[in-house]
């Protein structure tokens, strides 16, 4: 157990996300997403790894996530949902933009198979247990600053 990080982010999670630079993507995704095979299809080449998180709502893991990492700032669109079927966002996906704190003009959509495609590339994937349908959200990795205190311990 450490002191300061949220529960969500334990053991593999947790290793998976330090293991992230500036840009990489994380792609939080519901119970019915084809996690393996887009994790085994960007594989070893693209180091793409896949956590299970099977008893966790996508917010909540969105939520623990952005703790640690911060939204790109360089990038027009720091988040991106997969888009529902009728063009309206679900509440679920309203959820994770919510969780995700992104503003809402630096987030974009993409359909279904072409989410699917760049989840292939994606730095790691993370499998939740949502079963409510297209709750699925790929964040890009901003910089981390070195806080004040780095620089003053020196």
């Amino acid at each position: 157990m450490l002191s300061g990080i949220h529960p969500i982010l334990a053991g593999d999670l947790l290793a998976a996300l330090d293991r992230l630079g500036h840009g990489d993507e994380i792609a939080v995704v519901d119970a019915n997403f084809p996690a393996h095979r887009v994790a085994a299809t960007g594989g070893p080449s693209t180091g793409a790894s896949l956590v299970e998180l099977p008893g966790l709502e996508a917010p909540a893991v969105v939520r623990a996530i952005r703790t640690v990492i911060p939204l790109d700032e360089y990038e027009a669109e720091s988040a991106l949902l997969m888009a529902g079927e009728g063009g309206e966002r679900l509440p679920v996906q309203h959820e994770l933009v919510d969780a995700a704190d992104a503003p809402e003009h630096r987030v974009g959509e993409l359909e279904r198979f072409a989410f699917y495609a760049r989840a292939e590339g994606a730095g790691l994937v993370v499998r939740t247990g949502e079963t409510r349908v297209y709750a699925n959200l790929i964040i890009r990795k901003g910089v981390i600053h070195a806080p004040d205190s780095w620089e003053a311990a020196r």
